[in-house]
């Protein structure tokens, strides 16, 4: 894991366009100009002692200048980058950027912006909940996928080995700020990964939402698509901050997505699945089981199978990658008292929560997916 620091000092400031802000539990997430705003006020009354940037080589290079020349007043910044990837979501790039924060002589009046992805606001939350047992950050989310999930929530956490977000506290940022021209940096996988997180807004919230983005052909003027995507979600955490009951419908598609996710990131002769190619797979699984446990209606079925189909290469799995795709289901963070517990849908919009499936159901699941 390579990591380095850099100090930078902001430019000039220009305008675009303004949303209104959607507001949470203890802080609000703002849009485009609104959130430069935001932020430039927040700067002027805190009084940092320090204040910390976390990029990773992409946002570095694509999305740091313009973020620094919207910021209005004299500060010294620390830019930490960390190498891009989930593989590199583990507690030893933790340990890595708590030494630098130690080396550069933060404390607990710094601050930690994270710019990135979902890597970065996960793994950035986490160590700045951390750090000193816990000092201000801000997500500053670079991809559509972490506009929409990751950075909205307060979740915070990296992976232990192949396993997704296994170690991790829920802790609030100060804000997010989510500026949708950093996805012209994007490329339309990575977009195309994001996409799944709203579709399955749709599917666990929003019948007629999950209509609207069936028709989405291209990836240009999203704006309000994001904005409906995170009051979603807003609206889910809001009313179950912890995840005790409500906000487990988040999960819809990733109870096996995550396994089949950890399961080609482990495996060297498998091309490893962005984040929401695996969750699109989980999507058409858990929809399946969906249709035998909780009666999904078969032409609900077949219309969330053709729609994720139609958008994600189909993904094929031999009889050993589903056993151990299916072994990996015990380390399913919504588990309890040894059990495997399923967000599945009694209809698109209706979603229903702590479900478990009968072991001879995953296979018929996975067949009904490889089926033309």
């Amino acid at each position: 894991m390579h990591l380095t620091f850099y100090t930078i000092w902001p430019c000039a400031l220009f305008n675009i366009n303004r949303m209104q802000s959607i507001s949470s539990s203890s802080y609000a997430v703002h849009f485009n100009q609104r959130a430069y705003d935001a932020l430039n006020g927040h700067l002027s009354e805190k009084s940092y002692s320090k204040i910390f940037i976390v990029v990773d080589e992409n946002t570095h290079e694509h999305c740091l200048a313009p973020f620094m020349g919207r910021i209005q007043g004299t500060y010294d910044f620390e830019i930490i980058e960390l190498e891009s990837g989930e593989e590199n979501k583990n507690i030893d790039t933790c340990t890595q950027v708590w030494n630098v924060l130690s080396e550069l002589d933060g404390d607990r009046k710094s601050l930690m912006i994270n710019l990135g992805g979902g890597v970065i606001t996960d793994l950035g939350g986490f160590v700045a909940s951390t750090f000193k047992r816990g000092i201000d950050f801000i997500n500053v989310p670079t991809t559509l996928l972490s506009m929409v999930d990751a950075s909205v929530g307060g979740k915070t956490g990296v992976d232990l080995g192949p396993l997704k977000n296994q170690i991790g506290v829920i802790n609030q940022p100060e804000m997010v700020l989510i500026v949708t021209d950093f996805l012209k940096t994007l490329e339309e996988r990575q977009l195309q990964s994001g996409f799944a997180e709203m579709l399955k807004h749709g599917l666990i919230q929003n019948a007629g939402y999950w209509e609207e983005l069936k028709e989405v052909s291209h990836f240009k003027l999203m704006d309000d698509l994001i904005y409906e995507s995170v009051q979603i979600k807003n609206k889910v955490v809001l009313e179950d901050p912890t995840e005790q009951d409500l906000r487990k419908i988040l999960n819809y598609g990733h109870t096996l997505g995550h396994a089949i996710e950890s399961y080609f990131l482990e495996n060297v002769e498998k091309k490893a699945l962005l984040h929401g190619e695996a969750i699109a797979v989980g999507m058409v699984l858990e929809g399946y089981l969906s249709k035998d446990l909780v009666g999904l209606p078969e032409a609900q079925l077949a219309d969330i199978k053709n729609t994720f189909l139609g958008r994600y290469p189909k993904v094929d799995f031999t009889e050993d990658d589903i056993k151990a795709i299916l072994a990996l289901l015990k380390f399913d963070k919504k588990n309890s008292h040894g059990n495997i517990n399923f967000v599945l849908l009694k209809s698109i919009g209706d979603p229903v929560i702590d479900i478990q499936v009968p072991d001879e159901l995953y296979k018929k699941a996975f067949a009904y997916y490889a089926e033309n």
